[in-house]
């Protein structure tokens, strides 16, 4: 198993941007342990809220090796 980081960020639609909306942290940097970078990955979308699963679109998972 090996340490990984990530961190999920919502991003604002274009309207929203327009209105002075900027992306927001959901789930601050977190450290995991996996088997590799797509396992991290999958152990990072669980963590995802409920409320951005109506529009995953402008969610971003953020995965990085620690």
């Amino acid at each position: 198993m090996k340490i990984f980081e990530f961190a999920i960020i919502e991003h604002p639609t274009e309207d929203q941007r327009k209105a002075g909306g900027s992306s927001k942290l959901l789930v601050p940097p977190t450290a995991i342990l996996a088997k590799d970078q797509a396992g991290a990955a999958m152990l990072a979308g669980r963590a995802l809220p409920e409320t951005v699963l109506a529009h995953l679109d402008r969610v971003e998972v953020a995965v990085r090796p620690f």
